[in-house]
């Protein structure tokens, strides 16, 4: 077995220990720092640098090393803890960050970044407690000799070296280890010293090694490859003291020492496991999962789709027999059996995908502290619904849109201080993350209390930029603005924002993902960006309805409701619009057929049945055929099987075999206003390929 299979093992343990470490430096309260936050800190920064120097990982350890020995020095209390040394912390976490990916992708990391970042981290510690710490150095530092050791430097040292054993042999024991694991753990400890003897079996294998690394060193290497209640490491007595080098790294070993017998055994007293509280619990939480590869999940979600068509055909099938024997029914009862039980199956399957929002919360104390660190704000970030599920495939892809929304809020939405204390508010602005299930749908909201958008202001930006607005326009749409190309209210371009990109991408994007935005603000209260997105892209609830021949799929989230058109309800507008009027608001009417060219369909509107949709934060009326029923359907992607129709945002297999087209509601919208100014009644395919995106003023 190759050591390199472990990699992808360690890239995802450094991972979620970066990610530890950025959460408990955002938290750290500087002037109280929490005892127990900074050996978590700490912790995080002593495995990855233990699991970096095992594989290889020369500069990855380095930069750990050095911050880890600076961390060393807060938790003791010697380094006094400043906003501005948290924030250098953080800035060595990014470049940790960066080195990780860059071996990751079998580069090498940045050599600039990596001694830049090492030679601020020796200046704090030359500054603020006044010696060099081991590891990289900065060049112009003259070398000074090394001052007589106190008891208190014993004393510290001491501590430093916590686990290592005073005569550097230790036991360490393999416990319930396959033969094959074992030879490569031997051949790792073999790599941290000596090995002195081995003996054993499968059950318990025992090494002794002569090491200059400590047992928690050593047990954080272990641990990439097997748990932590497989290893037990203690100090063998008996030998002959030898002094321990400062730097385990870079030490020459020292001669070998007179070998330890194997048969020793260990007691109680010598265990080195300074942790040892909280180990069965990580091994209890490691023990009941397992990582699987995402691809593979996909797999099983696809062919669970696959199922689930299949078993609508039958079910389809078993309906349409009219001989109703007692052979029947025991088919009909066995395809019920069958129907609820792909049904658990699918759900059971699905929540496999489904992880929590924390994921993406995670992620913006830092982007928050930062952003309104350059723009000179106070903020306080305030987060809700953290437990809250969604699809993995949404909660990779929302993130970038929710960070334009966040950075949008701080700068756009949120005053200065002063602006804030003038008007009888908070100094501090709050800023809001939540997120919720409704239905079928996940509601993620960013809140802010700041000065909430000028509607007079938007229309009059709109103007300028040459948009078509009126003064008739209700809140809703003058806000629905601000995603528009190009558009932006800021007096002054910042590295924050004001180039007008962003805010269109996070529509395009999030629409792209069966979502849609809307926006509710007050003049001075604040504003509330909502996104409401489908809880997973593999499986959609629809509105079945029937259009002449043809039957389509209108996703559930967007139907508000159905009626039946009365002709005083209808009006013409200029051109060829059609308005109706539902309880004195006035809807565009979109007629499928006419959009879609479907023949046979019901012509006359007021026989038909008229559908309330909603779309882009507006509402449509959406003429049909005949309403069929709700049904979940299996959601196949249209562009990879054939390519990118106007209107369509989908297909799926219905329980008879044919395709039924899943209906994009804005899509059909555009092309229906497209085709109106176009002057034409028929848009052959050649239209359809050169349709734009971008909805005609």
């Amino acid at each position: 077995m190759d050591i390199a299979d472990f990699f992808d093992t360690f890239f995802e343990e450094a991972e979620e220990l970066l990610s530890d470490m950025e959460q408990h430096l955002l938290e750290l309260d500087v002037d109280d720092p929490d005892s127990e936050q900074l050996n978590a800190i700490f912790r995080a920064a002593h495995s990855i640098k233990g699991g970096a120097g095992t594989f290889g990982f020369t500069v990855l350890q380095k930069t750990t090393h050095i911050l880890e020995n600076l961390l060393d020095y807060a938790r003791k209390g010697e380094l006094t803890l400043r906003a501005d040394l948290v924030d250098t912390f953080l800035e060595a976490k990014d470049i940790m960050h960066e080195q990780l990916d860059a071996y990751r992708s079998e580069e090498e990391p940045n050599q600039e970044a990596f001694e830049r970042i090492c030679q601020t981290l020796q200046q704090i510690a030359l500054d603020e407690i006044g010696q060099q710490l081991d590891g990289p150095t900065i060049p112009a530092a003259e070398p000074k000799a090394a001052p007589a050791p106190s008891e208190n430097d014993a004393q510290a040292n001491s501590n430093n070296n916590a686990g290592a054993s005073s005569n550097g042999h230790l036991l360490v024991a393999l416990l319930n280890v396959e033969d094959k694991d074992r030879i490569l753990l031997v051949e790792e400890l073999e790599q941290l010293g000596e090995v002195q003897s081995q003996s054993g079996d499968a059950k318990r294998y025992e090494v002794v090694l002569k090491s200059s690394d400590s047992a928690d060193d050593i047990e954080a290497v272990m641990c990439f490859i097997i748990e932590p209640d497989q290893i037990e490491i203690t100090v063998v007595e008996g030998v002959a003291a030898e002094p321990t080098p400062a730097e385990p790294e870079v030490s020459t070993p020292a001669a070998p020492a007179p070998q330890a017998p194997a048969e020793s055994t260990p007691s109680k007293a010598n265990t080195t496991k300074p942790a040892a509280k909280e180990k069965p619990k990580k091994a209890a939480a490691e023990s009941s999962s397992i990582r699987v590869s995402v691809d593979k999940v996909d797999q099983i979600i696809n062919l669970v789709g696959e199922l689930i068509i299949t078993q609508s055909m039958l079910d389809q099938t078993v309906s349409d027999l009219e001989d109703q024997s007692v052979g029947n029914a025991s088919l009909q009862n066995g395809m019920s059996l069958l129907q609820r039980n792909a049904r658990d199956l699918q759900e059971a399957v699905m929540s496999i995908r489904m992880i929590p929002m924390e994921f993406v919360f995670s992620r913006f104390p830092r982007v928050v502290r930062d952003t309104a660190g350059k723009l000179g704000k106070e903020i306080e970030l305030i987060t809700e619904g953290k437990s809250t599920e969604l699809d993995k495939s949404l909660v990779e892809r929302i993130t970038d849109p929710l960070t334009h929304l966040v950075r949008n809020s701080l700068d756009h939405g949120v005053e200065m201080p002063d602006v804030r204390e003038a008007i009888g508010k908070p100094r501090i602005g709050k800023l809001t993350l939540s997120a919720r299930h409704q239905g079928g749908n996940i509601l993620i909201e960013v809140r802010d209390d700041g000065a909430g958008m000028d509607r007079d202001r938007l229309l009059a930006k709109a103007r300028e930029n040459g948009l078509n607005v009126s003064d008739t326009m209700s809140d809703e749409e003058v806000f629905q603005l601000i995603f528009a190309p190009g558009f932006s209210t800021a007096n002054e371009v910042t590295d924050v924002s004001g180039r007008g990109v962003g805010m269109d991408v996070v529509k395009r994007n999030i629409q792209s993902m069966g979502g849609r935005v809307e926006i509710q603000s007050k003049l001075g209260e604040g504003t509330n960006t909502r996104i409401v997105l489908p809880l997973t892209l593999a499986i959609l609830d629809g509105m079945s309805i029937k259009v002449g021949g043809e039957t389509f799929i209108l996703p559930l989230s967007t139907v508000l409701e159905s009626l039946q058109p009365a002709k005083d309800d209808m009006y013409a507008m200029a051109g060829d619009d059609v308005v109706i009027k539902v309880r004195d608001e006035y809807l565009p009417v979109i007629a499928i057929h006419e959009v879609l060219n479907v023949e046979n369909a019901i012509t006359d509107p007021t026989k038909s049945i008229a559908v309330i949709v909603q779309g882009e934060g507006r509402r449509y009326a959406m003429l049909v055929d005949e309403l069929i029923g709700q049904q979940q359907v299996v959601v196949k992607n249209l562009e990879d099987n054939y390519r990118k129709v106007p209107g369509i945002s989908a297909a799926t297999i219905l329980g008879d075999g044919s395709v039924a087209l899943i209906l994009d509601i804005t899509g059909l919208h555009r092309l229906s206003r497209y085709k109106k100014e176009a002057g034409k009644k028929v848009v052959n395919n050649q239209n359809l390929s050169s349709f734009k995106e971008a909805e005609p003023s």
